[in-house]
């Protein structure tokens, strides 16, 4: 799992010192989306990459807070905190250690990426989570995460079956919701979005009808594993149900 820690400031974030919800199979994924192969150089220093990290939009849960970050006289409540993404040297170093061979030069497009995955991963968990409650405690908050890519869902399953291309990836966060624990479960998805001629940077040859820049889909839902879940997936599936017979009525 990637390094990913409170937004509380240290004078030389590590690389091990937390975690953050996509994994290195995931970012060897994002390499070749944007047509990057890994690259077989010798293991070297990243430190001509920047060390700055981006502060997600992602609440921390209390409980996922190391003790002495939490006995910190300069750190903010626990309540205050969001998860942090990784430095591009950061990103950069665990690639390495996992023997991926990245390129520093891919490290300003994989890290903006990564993290926009996240928040869009958030984002949708947030539309799951309106109405159900947890702004009566400020808002649902990240507890925890695992990263499990050989572990393909039910749901993947039945989509390859039906022949789409299989998810790159899957995680499970697992959000605090006024004290309650729900299980979302995130199938990652790579695709290619075309892109018209007259888009600036792209090839004005005639005989290039589009070109591509890669794209993600996730599939974002709670878990069906306790009763919880099952309600409100079967909520979003009657809500929809019904959208679609009001349009179908309208049209």
């Amino acid at each position: 799992m990637w390094p990913f820690s409170s937004s509380t400031p240290s004078p030389a974030p590590s690389a091990g010192a937390s975690a953050c919800p996509v994994d290195h199979e995931t970012r060897a994924a994002y390499l070749a989306a944007n047509g990057r192969a890994p690259h077989p150089s010798p293991w070297s220093s990243s430190s001509a990459l920047p060390n700055d990290r981006e502060i997600s939009s992602i609440p921390r849960h209390h409980s996922s807070i190391p003790s002495s970050e939490a006995s910190s006289a300069t750190a903010p409540p626990p309540e205050s905190e969001n998860w942090v993404y990784p430095s591009q040297a950061q990103f950069f170093a665990a690639m390495q250690r996992k023997g991926h061979n990245p390129r520093e030069e891919d490290m300003r497009t994989i890290v903006p990426i990564h993290n926009a995955v996240n928040e869009r991963a958030w984002a949708q968990i947030l539309e799951w989570e309106e109405g159900q409650g947890g702004d009566q405690c400020g808002g649902p908050r990240l507890a925890s995460f695992q990263g499990r890519p050989k572990d393909r869902t039910p749901k993947a399953w039945v989509k390859v079956a039906l022949g789409y291309s299989p998810p790159f990836d899957r995680h499970d966060w697992v959000v605090d919701r006024c004290g309650r624990q729900i299980r979302y479960v995130i199938d990652f998805y790579s695709g290619r979005t075309p892109v018209p001629p007259s888009t600036p940077g792209v090839s004005t040859n005639p005989l290039h009808s589009a070109s591509y820049v890669p794209s993600f889909y996730l599939d974002v839902r709670p878990a069906v594993d306790d009763f919880e879940g099952v309600r409100m997936r079967a909520e979003r599936l009657a809500r929809d149900w019904l959208s679609w017979g009001n349009k179908s009525v309208r049209d």
